[in-house]
């Protein structure tokens, strides 16, 4: 890769990219302070399913960045696909596994044939 602004990038229109460059920022931003409410949260409850979560949100920060990465030519796109759908993946399994390690709820509240 021999560029370093995100208007020389051969497969991104140049009229687009400012707009991908805020999407990007923005979401890097926003996951990371999703990121750093997580561990706020897991910090006070001390739980497997915040940890979990906290986890993935981690991983949103890291492939908001590698995609950042991408559009300024630090990150080659070959290990741009990797990451972001590597994380993709992990993320999938976590929350599935959050969700199955959460079990049946104790606070259910049977229905009544009555009504």
């Amino acid at each position: 890769m021999d560029y370093t602004s995100p208007f020389d990038v051969p497969w991104l229109d140049p009229q687009l990219a400012p707009v991908l460059i805020v999407v990007i920022v923005l979401a890097v931003v926003g996951t990371t302070v999703l990121f750093f409410s997580g561990v706020v949260a897991y910090r006070r409850r001390r739980s497997t399913r915040y940890l979990l979560i906290t986890i993935v949100l981690g991983l949103l920060v890291g492939r908001s960045v590698v995609g950042l990465g991408t559009v300024f030519g630090l990150v080659p796109m070959t290990v741009h696909h990797l990451v972001e759908h590597g994380c993709d993946f992990t993320i999938a399994v976590l929350v599935l596994y959050a969700v199955y390690r959460s079990g049946p709820g104790t606070d259910r509240v049977p229905v009544s044939s009555d009504e």
